[in-house]
């Protein structure tokens, strides 16, 4: 499962996890703190910023080459672009400086951290095993031509699958990124699933914005994203040549976000 739906709200499980995190560290400091006349909340929120600005960060630094050209894009953070132990490790040792100031909050603040950090990591140690469990699913769609094609006929070398409609803007924002990939990584093979859109409007669209896309796949029945476990758009699943998910991101691709995932996919 990819995403948590509320309704016709979509949420991505690792947000939820995340801020969930946040939420029952700053309960639990809440309940312990309110006897020593303390409560540790806004201690536990810096932390969070703190190490969501040093994850950013890190990851901009990384793959600093892919920001030259277009350096504002290093704030844009609807790429998902975090690398998670430089963040982890910088709100540790604010909260460890914050135990060591304040000694009133020591307990409280002490046992949040506690909790917290058990709920975030034993979460995505769980999300992890389940995803590389996961394998490409056996679904039939067809092909721009209407002949119908087996996703699993793909397997045998790495696979990006990207999930994918006109009507959504960073769908359209993320296409000429996904595009230079797939001309650029000839070991990888790209597939552009479309979810729920006929073959006329599809070819429209490719060619009102000079698009050429190879691999293009039509789901006129919206099934891969909900054997995939995902509500939102756009979703891209990473696939070794197994066949096993290796990885999967939802939201807008940047050229920096797509390169970390193809440098796992490729081994490198």
């Amino acid at each position: 499962m990819l995403t948590l739906n509320l309704g016709p709200l979509a949420l991505g499980v690792t947000h939820v996890l995340l801020f969930g995190s946040l939420l029952l560290a700053t309960l639990v400091g809440w309940l312990i703190g309110r006897r020593h006349g303390c409560n540790p909340e806004s201690q536990l929120f810096r932390m969070l910023m703190v190490g969501l600005l040093v994850a950013r960060v890190a990851f901009v630094l990384v793959y600093a080459e892919y920001y030259r050209d277009e350096p504002w894009r290093a704030v844009d953070i609807r790429d998902g672009g975090f690398i998670a132990w430089p963040g982890l490790l910088a709100g540790l040792a604010l909260g460890v400086w914050y135990l060591w100031r304040q000694a009133t909050l020591r307990r409280p603040l002490g046992v949040a951290m506690g909790v917290g950090l058990a709920l975030w990591l034993g979460g995505n140690l769980r999300l992890q095993a389940l995803e590389q469990g996961t394998r490409l699913p056996d679904l039939q769609v067809r092909n721009l031509q209407g002949e119908a094609v087996s996703l699993r006929d793909y397997a045998g070398r790495p696979l990006v699958v990207n999930l994918w409609a006109t009507w959504c803007p960073p769908c359209r924002r993320e296409m000429p990124v996904l595009m230079q990939a797939q001309q650029r990584e000839t070991g990888i093979t790209i597939l552009f699933v479309n979810q729920g859109e006929s073959a006329a409007l599809v070819t429209e669209f490719l060619a009102a914005q000079q698009l050429s896309l190879d691999h293009l796949l039509l789901d006129e029945p919206v099934r891969l994203g909900q054997l995939v476990g995902s509500r939102a758009l756009p979703t891209t699943l990473f696939y070794d040549a197994e066949g096993r998910q290796v990885g999967s991101h939802l939201g807008e691709l940047s050229h920096a976000s797509l390169e970390r995932a193809l440098a796992r996919l490729r081994g490198d």
